[in-house]
């Protein structure tokens, strides 16, 4: 170029900090998901703010986003609750899922090759072995490794987002349905 810079492609825009509403909703979803903050307890602003260090209207924000997302639930005069899924809920997600792994079942068996079908019996004599245990970590665990395989055998990156999307909620909802 005549102007001296190199290449586009070469140049990356700046990384900005993430703001405070997107730490706070990233945070707190990881405390919800791994069961940090339990289904049905009280989420409380001020608490919240000061754990994480931030003032109340970055968690406000964060909290009113997972209830878009139906992490927490918002009631009047109440406050923020995490969710409780109930059994319902998890039979159609349960549905949803089965739609996303059968697109991804469907396309990971046309792409397959010997050592990808070899990774997947690996995934699925660990899910057998903790079955046969009674671990239930490692039943998820190997559970959740087998489904992201086929997604990645499945090589479609929207169909692999979202049934993360849908998985992380799976993986949430194992423990209390």
């Amino acid at each position: 170029m005549a102007s001296g810079w190199p290449d586009e492609a070469a140049v990356r825009p700046l990384k900005r900090p993430v703001p405070l509403r997107e730490g706070a909703y990233e945070t707190l979803l990881e405390l919800i998901t791994r069961g940090v903050l339990r289904p049905g307890q009280h989420l409380v602003e001020s608490e919240l703010a000061e754990r994480l260090g931030v003032s109340r209207q970055p968690v406000r924000e964060a909290l009113q986003r997972l209830s878009n997302e139906r992490w927490v639930d918002l009631r009047p005069t109440q406050g923020a609750f995490v969710h409780q899924p109930t059994v319902a809920e998890a039979d159609q997600l349960m549905a949803v899922r089965a739609l996303f792994e059968a697109e991804a079942a469907r396309l990971a068996a046309a792409n397959a090759a010997d050592g990808s079908v070899g990774r997947l019996r690996e995934l699925w004599r660990r899910g057998v072995a903790a079955v046969a245990a009674d671990d239930i970590d490692a039943v998820v665990a190997a559970n959740a490794a087998l489904h992201a395989c086929v997604m990645e055998l499945a090589a479609n990156d929207v169909l692999a987002e979202l049934a993360g999307q849908v998985s992380r909620r799976v993986r949430w909802y194992y423990t209390p349905v």
